[in-house]
């Protein structure tokens, strides 16, 4: 089995599909759609339908939080995108038959694109085509529809992202907050995702309730400046997010000590090993993480064993967001 990128993709799109969970020699059974299809819709499958869902079926961007490799148009290969009721296929039947009839070829469902708005056809030969209230070609093969997908069907998606280098991200004069320098304090990305979740710039909350929270449950947390600064600024935010990142899957985290307070032992412990009094600023991937900061502002993640993420704090959010380790 090699990993070498097949003629038709871009490295963007190898990469995409890559964490998508595509590999060489994938192979799924497809008996389930193949079925319901047949008896619901009154679908034939044909043998092209039939090669391109046992390799790429079941895959999905649609779900991901728009980032550094979020594809052009999001898809999901999944010809009936979970609607399995008798109702809901008969209805993809009919559209189907109308797709077919404007195609001039007998056209099966192989899922969705643009996130869920266009429906995705595969003729007898191999091409594909894709459409809402009609349809059109989308490319001659499988291959060239995932390229086309990925890196030219433009839809309007949610972040105005370029392709840089082998991966997409937002514009350099995209709207970012500057240090006292003029450098920008985070990326782009960082910024907007930031600002959506409820951070502005100046943004100063009260820190006391969270303080007694902890202390109240444990006379051991005793918070220090570079934590009330922090906690002071992003304290409250929560991001959900989703999907791969630039290095490491990007995952939802929560800017709240008071997640840590029955766990003073933890963050002893985590404190310890790193060699600084870590205080807890909030969780990383649905509590499977705890966040603590030491007194020089270093943010570092951790529950068995601890892990610098960054020396500051706005290079932790940069990285929480971007999907870096």
């Amino acid at each position: 089995m090699t990993d070498e990128i097949p003629s038709e993709w871009s490295a963007l799109t190898h990469r995409v599909l890559r964490s998508a969970a595509w590999y060489p020699g994938r192979s799924v059974p497809i008996e389930k759609w193949e079925n319901l299809l047949r008896d619901y819709g009154g679908f034939r499958i044909h043998e092209a339908a039939r090669r391109f869902l046992a390799e790429f079926g079941g895959l999905a961007t649609d779900e991901w939080t728009p980032g550094p490799i979020m594809p052009q148009s999001p898809f999901r290969f999944d010809p009936f995108s979970g609607e399995a009721n008798g109702t809901a296929l008969a209805e993809l039947g009919d559209t189907f038959t109308g797709f077919s009839k404007q195609a001039g070829t007998h056209l099966y469902p192989i899922g969705r694109a643009d996130s869920g708005d266009s429906y995705l056809g595969m003729a007898v030969d191999g091409a594909v085509y894709i459409g809402q209230e009609s349809t059109e070609l989308l490319a001659d093969t499988a291959y060239e529809a995932l390229e086309n997908l990925v890196m030219e069907r433009n839809t309007g998606a949610p972040l105005p992202f370029v392709l840089t280098g082998d991966h997409l991200e937002l514009p350099p004069e995209a709207e970012r907050e500057l240090r006292p320098d003029g450098v920008p304090r985070w990326s782009a990305e960082a910024d907007r995702v930031l600002r959506l979740a409820g951070w502005h710039p100046s943004r100063s909350v009260p820190t006391g309730g969270w303080e007694g929270i902890l202390h109240e449950a444990d006379e051991g947390f005793v918070i220090h400046e570079a934590a009330r600064r922090f906690l002071s600024e992003f304290g409250g935010l929560e991001i959900d997010q989703r999907g791969p990142g630039r290095t490491m899957a990007r995952s939802p985290f929560r800017l709240d000590p008071s997640l840590a307070k029955w766990d003073y032992e933890i963050f002893e412990v985590l404190s310890d090993e790193a060699e600084a009094d870590l205080y807890p600023i909030g969780d990383l991937g649905q509590g499977n993480l705890y966040l603590g900061m030491s007194q020089s502002g270093a943010v570092y993640m951790g529950m068995d064993s601890v892990e610098l993420l960054a020396d500051t704090a706005d290079g932790a959010l940069d990285k929480l967001i971007q999907g870096i380790r």
